[in-house]
């Protein structure tokens, strides 16, 4: 007998929350992560990992807080999308929530970004990204074309 389709995975689940901050020209705000990481060089939404106890919107208010310096309300995430990856060693579960407003000006720390720009939606498939990110991607056009 084979082993099914069906039978649970050995990977471990990663619950991660990122942001599609859009300004008021509509583009989307992405982010480079470092070199020296998993998927390093690639572009990605911000965001960050779901800690033990933390709703998603609260973990991504606190993670564009630390690596961006911007202060967005958990309830001003809206949400929006979500991608189920699965990549070798974990298998990943992201909502995209998009944000319109936030306070602060935009720094980087290096330690989670090496660069950031404001893209407009079609653009964002010019940008090398994790595989997870292509639906978020493809929604996000379809949105920006509504």
């Amino acid at each position: 007998m084979q082993a099914s389709d069906n039978a649970p995975s050995s990977r471990r689940l990663l619950l991660v929350a990122a942001a599609a901050l859009l300004d008021s020209s509509g583009r989307v705000l992405i982010t480079q992560r470092p070199q020296h990481k998993q998927l390093g060089g690639l572009w990605e939404f911000p965001g960050g990992k779901v800690e033990l106890g933390e709703a998603p919107e609260q973990a991504l208010a606190r993670e564009l807080k630390e690596e961006l310096d911007l202060i967005v309300e958990p309830d001003a995430l809206e949400p929006f999308a979500f991608a189920s990856h699965a990549y070798p060693d974990f298998h990943l579960l992201m909502p995209l929530y998009l944000a319109s407003y936030w306070r602060g000006a935009l720094k980087l720390d290096p330690e989670a970004a090496q660069a950031a720009k404001w893209v407009a939606p079609e653009e964002l498939r010019a940008h090398a990204m994790p595989p997870a990110d292509v639906v978020l991607i493809n929604r996000l056009i379809e949105r920006s074309a509504a």
